[in-house]
């Protein structure tokens, strides 16, 4: 099995590990490259995330209660601040000092698209940029983080694939597609994203409707797909009537086998259709992607023997040998 999770060069990305409306009044738990991490905002609006243990018995910290942005261990009472400080251990009573090992070893992170990113090291990669963040002809629609019975390099190469829409997304927009695919060209789409542009008549059944904007049968699609290492893939869907849906589908590894996936929308629609019925379609989508995923045991073979490619795999190859040569596999 390929194991990747433990690689240094990941620990050098963002990665997406809840929603910012997610956090309340006690720590979150989250699970990234095989470590447990807990969540909450200081008392000065900023995020702290470090690892989901107290440095005292290695309680977890996220069954603790945030009270005025300080956490407090469920277990012996040590309280936590801005920065991961410890600011109180109960027992020690107030005038004793305090050790330099209790305080948290923190990660870096960043409120970004609705979502919470983190990354746990130096970073040198940027959060892919989405210039329609900024412009107030789209509006952003969040979705929930799930977890995924499936690795994150079998998520974006299925993301970089649409070879299989006719096979596996027969109950949203891939019946009667034509499963034969044109020769891509592959190459740089902005200055964050790799990848390939096609067209495509897709089905436009009742349920996409608020998501197409078409009640024609068949709807004309101009989809332009790239990734972003490590795990970032860019969907732009642009409509005959200038309509566009973008999508932001990201993946977080939370061990070798499991992921995280949420996905960010953005549209310049009339902003007057409801988000849920938008989402619902998209959501549809993701399910049958899940529901064949979570089928195919182990994670993905990154070498250049592990596989059977044919010409239609040329995205998701391209997205395998730059992941590959990342993490430092041959």
């Amino acid at each position: 099995m390929t194991q990747f999770v433990q690689s240094p060069a990941l620990r050098t990305a963002w990665y997406p590990v809840a929603r910012v409306s997610e956090l309340g009044e006690s720590g979150l738990t989250d699970r990234h490259l095989g470590e447990d991490l807990v969540i909450w905002r200081g008392s000065d609006g900023s995020l702290v995330v470090a690892p989901d243990r107290c440095p005292h018995r290695e309680a977890p910290l996220s069954i603790g209660i945030v009270d005025n942005g300080e956490l407090t261990c469920a277990y012996h009472g040590w309280v936590f601040g801005a920065a991961g400080q410890c600011v109180s251990v109960p027992s020690s009573g107030p005038q004793a000092a305090i050790p330099p090992t209790a305080h948290l070893r923190c990660m870096q992170v960043q409120e970004l698209y609705g979502l919470v990113w983190v990354c746990p090291g130096v970073p040198a990669f940027d959060i892919p940029r989405i210039a329609q963040d900024d412009d107030p002809m789209f509006r952003r629609l969040n979705t929930e983080v799930e977890a995924w019975s499936t690795s994150s390099p079998r998520l974006v190469d299925n993301f970089m694939d649409f070879s299989h829409f006719p096979w596996v997304h027969t109950g949203t927009f891939g019946a009667g597609q034509d499963p034969v695919v044109p020769k891509l060209e592959l190459g740089p789409l902005d200055d964050d994203f790799f990848g390939y542009t096609y067209e495509v008549d897709a089905a436009n059944p009742d349920e996409a409707v608020a998501v197409s904007g078409s009640e024609d049968d068949f709807v004309h699609r101009v989809m332009t797909t790239g990734f972003a290492l490590p795990f970032i893939v860019r969907s732009t869907i642009r409509y005959d009537d200038g309509l566009e849906h973008i999508l932001l589908l990201c993946s977080t590894p939370v061990d070798d086998l499991n992921s995280l996936f949420t996905f960010v929308v953005w549209r310049n629609d009339d902003h007057g259709v409801d988000p849920e019925e938008i989402l619902a379609f998209d959501r549809a989508i993701g399910a049958e992607d899940r529901a064949m995923l979570e089928t195919v045991p182990g994670t993905l073979p990154l070498s250049r023997t592990g596989l059977v490619n044919v010409q239609s795999d040329k995205p998701s190859v391209e997205w395998r040998r730059r992941f590959a040569d990342l993490v430092g596999i041959e």
